[in-house]
């Protein structure tokens, strides 16, 4: 590759894990052949893109093209081995100083896996490099699980199975959809990380959701039966009497599924107040002091 993997990127090569991935996200998305249906230059974009991070996302192919640049992206390359050539052409080097000859001789093809030991022979077929995705779901299908298409370079189209509860930060191994492998060696997998959007309304802990729900002044003080929407379709909720803003309530196994696991869904009350006049209204909450069985700010104190 003969670009800079950080200018396709567009960060500096002192750019931190979290910077890169976040550079390779951006670029992926504005490039993505799903956003831009027909536009060659982009889908190459994407493509060159894909390959960089594949490289610079993990952190020891990163180091490796930190020290040895383009070489370090040929099939098989062997870092060892490319630090043990430069220590012999650096003892070469002197020797020519000193004025001896070259007594031996560095077989190049050991920098990419060939030979053992003393010998130069080549090893035979490689595994083919595994390359790195990320995709990023909504809240829905990382619950219920997805189906997504994904450009994968030197693979076209490939098409991925998103298996309910995925989180940000899981991982889905596709054996074989990585890069091909060197003289027929096998190929090697397709590395995929999920993020999760947030949510407008809901969040995750865990296995866990939880929503903010807005309820009336009589629905918490007299208690009520209110609908609740979750992933599994609207659920009845029990609000009990006097009910408090910031009252959790739960429904149990509502929450997110995975494997034989299944969180809680949590319903977390918001008290609105009325938002139009009302004397009526105004006059009977001004006796509702007598109701309170202690001041409500009693136990503040800075």
């Amino acid at each position: 590759m003969a670009d800079n993997l950080y200018e396709i990127l567009g960060v500096a090569k002192t750019a931190d894990a979290d910077a890169i991935r976040k550079a390779y996200r951006k670029l992926a998305r504005e490039h993505h052949p799903d956003v831009n249906p027909g536009d060659k230059k982009s889908e190459d974009t994407f493509k060159r893109v894909a390959a960089a991070y594949d490289v610079l996302g993990d952190e020891k192919k990163k180091k490796a093209y930190d020290e040895f640049g383009d070489a370090s992206l040929s099939g098989g390359f062997d870092a060892d081995k490319a630090r043990s050539y430069q220590q012999w052409q650096g003892a070469q080097q002197q020797r020519g100083a000193r004025g001896f000859g070259n007594e031996s001789e560095f077989d190049f093809s050991e920098l990419f896996g060939g030979g053992r030991g003393g010998g130069f022979r080549s090893r035979g077929p490689a595994r083919g490099q595994d390359l790195s995705a990320s995709v990023e779901l909504d809240l829905r299908q990382a619950v219920e699980g997805a189906e997504i298409s994904l450009e994968i370079p030197n693979q076209g189209t490939v098409r991925v199975r998103i298996p309910p509860g995925a989180d940000t930060g899981s991982i889905i191994r596709l054996a074989g959809k990585g890069m091909p492998g060197r003289q027929g060696g096998p190929h090697g997998d397709l590395v995929i990380e999920t993020e999760v959007r947030p949510h407008p309304f809901l969040e995750r802990n865990g296995l866990d959701l939880s929503l903010k729900l807005p309820v009336t002044i009589a629905e918490a003080f007299n208690g009520a039966s209110v609908e609740v929407p979750t992933f599994d379709g609207p659920v009845l909720l029990k609000i009990p009497p006097r009910s408090q803003t910031g009252a959790k309530l739960r429904l149990r196994g509502k929450g997110i599924a995975r494997k034989d696991q299944r969180g809680d869904f949590y319903a977390v009350l918001q008290v609105r107040m009325p938002d139009r006049e009302d004397e009526a209204l105004a006059e009977a909450l001004a006796k509702s002091s007598e109701a309170y069985s202690a001041p409500v700010r009693k136990e503040l104190a800075l």
